[in-house]
């Protein structure tokens, strides 16, 4: 696994912990915990946390760098319809790696399903 999926991973378990539907991280923080420059964890925010995957990102200047990344979906038929009013012409692989992910965790696709698109994918 990469750096940038474990903290993504790392993230999205701070969801799963918090019962709110935000979580709120320092980005120096962050950063020291995973070994890292606060440019990796900008990287993973800005890839794998954006409204097109159902996150918004408040960030404030100072302070080691406080962001706010909020979930805008909860169920999967939201995110669904998200998905298909927000995914564009075109689609990256990276992307499509992200949504395959995103898949799992609303559990509307199954892990062989995803290994299977996954597949198509490269």
């Amino acid at each position: 696994m990469r750096i940038s999926d474990i903290i993504e991973e790392f993230i999205k378990e701070l969801f799963d912990e918090n019962d709110e539907d935000y979580v709120e991280i320092q980005r120096n923080e962050l950063a020291h915990y995973f070994n890292c420059v606060p440019s990796q964890i900008n990287y993973v925010i800005s890839t794998r946390f954006k409204p097109s995957q159902g996150y918004y990102v408040e960030s404030k200047r100072g302070g080691g760098g406080n962001i706010k990344i909020r979930k805008v979906n909860n169920n999967k038929s939201d995110y669904i319809m998200h998905i298909i009013n927000n995914i564009g012409k075109e689609l990256t692989s990276n992307d499509a790696d992200i949504l395959i992910s995103d898949f799992l965790t609303y559990k509307i696709i199954t892990r062989k399903r995803s290994k299977i698109i996954k597949s198509c994918n490269k």
